[in-house]
């Protein structure tokens, strides 16, 4: 029941069923706990050692004979603390490693709706709180094929906290059905004049900038999305973006505090 999650603390696969094993009796020997566990004896040695390490174990002896107990579980939570705070004493060595390597510039494609759903996965590993923008945006999210994939997309980006800002084109302005999409993402939005109607889309996301052709609410089946990754080009779309929202009725781009 608990293996998987156990898993995620950093316990062993036999770890973790020893320890849930102990979680439902008072006390056990190393004889119960290959029964109960489901555990070959000699792998219960290894395995209760490094637990009682970890502190989520204690030895007893009672007349002579060793017992194990498992401690309050709360020690799982102190272990999580430990792994966090190894990690942000290193943080800052690796950030500045990290800033100090250029950033490699490429490109490539993303080919149907299998495709756009990378496209999706790849919005949904940008940093917390980052700034997505969408210029001549369609609602291709919208296609009936990602019907299962749009509320993980949805619920992830509000975990998330990303803020999506859309230069919408005109041909969904009056769609109801935008204005509870957008509600629920917490979007920020214009639409595009009439006038400058046009079939492509561009939308820059982190460091990518994604290109590709697309109708209301419909992908096509050969829907060919053309991939830049490179920072200095997606900030100057960004800016270039900002620059058409203030020419745009409804005020200037919202700067964040």
């Amino acid at each position: 029941m608990f293996e998987a999650v156990l898993a995620k603390v950093g316990l062993s696969p036999n770890e973790a069923k020893i320890f849930e094993a102990l979680l439902n009796m008072e006390k056990a020997s190393v004889s119960t706990l290959a029964v109960k566990a489901k555990v070959h004896r000699r792998n219960v040695y290894d395995s209760i050692s490094r637990l009682v390490e970890k502190g989520l174990v204690t030895e007893v002896i009672i007349e002579g004979e060793k017992f194990y107990r498992v401690m309050d579980p709360k020690q799982l939570l102190v272990l999580l603390k430990d792994k966090e705070d190894a990690v942000n004493q290193l943080m800052p060595e690796m950030e500045r490693r990290f800033q100090k390597v250029e950033t490699k510039e490429y490109a490539h494609v993303y080919k149907g709706v299998a495709g756009f759903r990378n496209y999706l996965q790849d919005i949904l590993k940008i940093p917390d709180g980052t700034e997505c923008f969408y210029i001549n945006a369609k609602l291709g999210w919208f296609d009936p094929r990602l019907k299962h994939v749009l509320p993980r997309f949805q619920k992830i980006s509000k975990q998330k906290k990303l803020v999506h800002y859309h230069l919408f084109s005109h041909d969904v302005k009056d769609n109801p059905e935008i204005l509870k999409f957008l509600r629920e993402m917490g979007a920020v939005y214009k639409f595009l004049p009439k006038e400058h109607a046009a079939p492509s889309a561009i939308d820059i996301v982190g460091d990518r900038i994604f290109t590709f052709n697309l109708k209301v609410k419909k992908l096509d089946e050969d829907l060919t999305q053309f991939v830049i990754i490179s920072k200095r080009i997606a900030d100057s779309h960004k800016t270039w973006f900002k620059m058409i929202w203030d020419l745009l009725p409804g005020g200037k781009f919202p700067r964040r505090k």
